[in-house]
């Protein structure tokens, strides 16, 4: 009854964004306003967002008189789709990046419709892997990054990529690697890139947070800083990041950017190696005063091929992952999150058995962000979940190219040879990212496939195959059993 009831709210709130936002003609204006107005610089569309949450009293008369009302009446009807009410909504877009994600939403309306799952008009989020330069040797490293930096743009071209980006509207800038912090351009790229208003975020193995380089990204713009931790206990880390005596730089990367005001998440990747000191780990996350904790899914890709030994059974996750939603439903910190998709559907499997009446809210976790959703938001789920590779993120490599994700080493483009924007909207690959109906079972035909839908990366890194089924899933189990066999056969044969 209440699944009956889950997805006649959801068919029910898509088919209010059909009948209303979804019309070609609102769609044809919204795509022609995304275009810079003259007299600001900014996207029309910006100019009344800005306008509608009162950020600004004027503006030209295109923006005030035509912009405004539609971009205002779209909000309505869509925030009245799931049950919020026009203050509320303003409310929550009077956060500067909030608007820039919504120019992107609105965008991904004209472009692609109102669909499931949700495509923006232009990446939330892009992951640059901005140097293949490492002073670590990580097992699990998915660049296999080391002491080369060949291949590398160099400065003037990284600038280039920054830009393109900005034009292309991206809300979110994360740099990781390698380490990105070696690099000595990075301060002048990361300003960059804080110039145009992106939100920036550098995924470090934190043995370089001194005290005057974590004030330097204070004062560049850094939005938050993710920190790699593989181990509550010194020789678990250090075993892991190919490094001895590196454990205590790491915790005082973390501590200096707590102290210096910095939003931290720390990320683990988990396998069979550190899964059950995980939550030793939260809780030292938890004194350290950490914010977000982050599971990375294990991927066989680079270095981290040897995963496919030492990767999580289907058991092994989906107990581990009921474990790290039971620590988030404590509501303390950090939050506990994690890449891997099922991390969804465990949260709704576990919540079903609790009356929804009485309840205030729901947390649905998803990789991406953790959204608080109330009421009939919880329909949100299945337009935001599941995997956001080609859909809400993308990465660009060291060289330039384009890949749906960092841990799927599929090459779709070059962004300083090829039209980003192009890309986004028309490559083959991200299209059938974005469609689920295109999985193959047991993925493609889950209920949870909207709100999951399997880690395409894991699907590639394991079988060739993006639309493959997800090998680490409880429902995949069959998969993983196979392959467990076929890796004793050829060590057998050896």
């Amino acid at each position: 009854m209440v699944e009956n009831k889950a997805e006649a709210n959801v068919v029910q709130s898509i088919e209010v964004l059909k009948s209303t936002i979804n019309r070609k003609p609102i769609r044809y204006l919204l795509k022609k306003f995304s275009s810079k107005c003259r007299k600001d610089g900014k996207s029309r569309v910006e100019v009344a967002l800005e306008l509608f949450t009162n950020s600004r009293s004027k503006a030209c008369w295109t923006c005030s008189k035509i912009v405004y009302p539609l971009v205002r009446w779209t909000l309505k009807r869509g925030g009245k789709a799931f049950g919020l009410d026009e203050l509320k909504v303003k409310e929550k877009f009077e956060n500067f990046y909030w608007r820039k994600g919504l120019v992107s939403v609105l965008q991904g309306i004209s472009k692609f419709g109102v669909r499931r799952p949700f495509v923006p008009g232009a990446p939330f989020l892009v992951v640059w892997n901005f140097t293949q330069q490492c002073n670590l040797r990580c097992k699990h490293c998915y660049a296999s990054a080391g002491s080369s930096g060949l291949n590398e743009l160099n400065t003037n071209e990284a600038l280039k990529v920054v830009d393109k980006l900005a034009d292309a509207g991206i809300t979110i800038l994360a740099f990781s690697g390698g380490e990105p912090l070696i690099r000595k351009d990075f301060f002048q790229v990361l300003e960059r890139a804080n110039s145009y208003g992106i939100f920036t975020a550098v995924a470090t193995n934190g043995t370089l947070l001194l005290k005057d380089t974590v004030k330097r990204l204070k004062q560049a713009g850094i939005g938050y800083v993710q920190i790699s931790l593989d181990g509550a206990k010194p020789e678990t880390h250090e075993a892991f990041r190919g490094v001895p005596g590196i454990f205590e730089k790491v915790i005082n990367g973390i501590k200096n950017c707590v102290e210096e005001g910095i939003f931290v998440e720390v990320a683990t990747t988990a396998t069979r190696l550190n899964y059950l000191e995980i939550p030793e780990i939260i809780d030292l996350c938890g004194k350290l005063n950490v914010n977000w904790w982050m599971m990375y899914n294990s991927v066989p890709t680079g270095r981290g091929r040897f995963i496919i030994e030492n990767d999580l059974s289907p058991e092994e996750r989906e107990k581990l992952l009921k474990t790290l939603w039971a620590k988030l439903k404590l509501n303390i910190k950090p939050d506990v999150l994690s890449t891997a998709p099922q991390y969804a559907r465990v949260a709704l499997q576990m919540e079903e058995k609790l009356e929804r009446e009485i309840r205030e809210e729901i947390v649905i976790p998803t990789h991406f962000y953790n959204p608080h959703l109330h009421g009939q938001l919880i329909d949100l789920s299945e337009f935001i979940g599941g995997c956001g590779a080609g859909r809400f993120y993308c990465a660009i490599e060291h060289d330039g190219s384009i890949t749906p994700c960092v841990f799927f080493p599929l090459k779709v483009g070059n962004i300083l040879k090829d039209n980003f924007e192009e890309i986004w909207e028309k490559n083959k690959v991200f299209q059938e990212l974005r469609n689920r109906e295109k999985l193959k079972p047991n993925c493609g035909i889950c209920e949870f496939k909207y709100v999951c839908g399997g880690c395409r990366a894991r699907a590639y890194g394991y079988f060739g195959d993006y639309l493959a089924p997800d090998p680490g899933c409880i429902r995949n189990r069959d998969l993983w059993e196979k392959l467990v066999y076929q890796t004793h056969a050829v060590k057998v044969a050896k």
